[in-house]
């Protein structure tokens, strides 16, 4: 008679005990990619190729000339990076 109820209990321990989750605290060191985006200067004021504006839909940047070009996604860049010379400021 004591067996089965000490078997329960031990049973219902153990399951009790694996079934929390740990708990894992991250390290948030780095400042996410979109808000670094948002602070860097380009010399467009839309992307050159959808002419969207850069100041709210700045996700992604080339480097052409000395020049930082903005653009709205990296579609966009790849676009740019084939034929440069036609979509630069002059």
């Amino acid at each position: 008679m004591k067996s089965p109820i000490i078997l329960a209990a031990l049973l219902s321990i153990s399951l009790l005990s694996c079934a929390k989750e740990p708990q894992v605290k991250h390290k948030n060191n780095m400042s996410s990619s979109k808000e670094n985006i948002k602070n860097v200067q380009v010399v467009n004021e839309e992307d050159p190729i959808c002419h969207m504006k850069t100041a709210e839909f700045l996700k992604d940047t080339a480097v052409y000339k000395n020049k930082t070009y903005g653009f709205c996604s990296s579609y966009c860049k790849d676009e740019f990076k084939k034929n440069p010379e036609s979509y630069a400021q002059k």
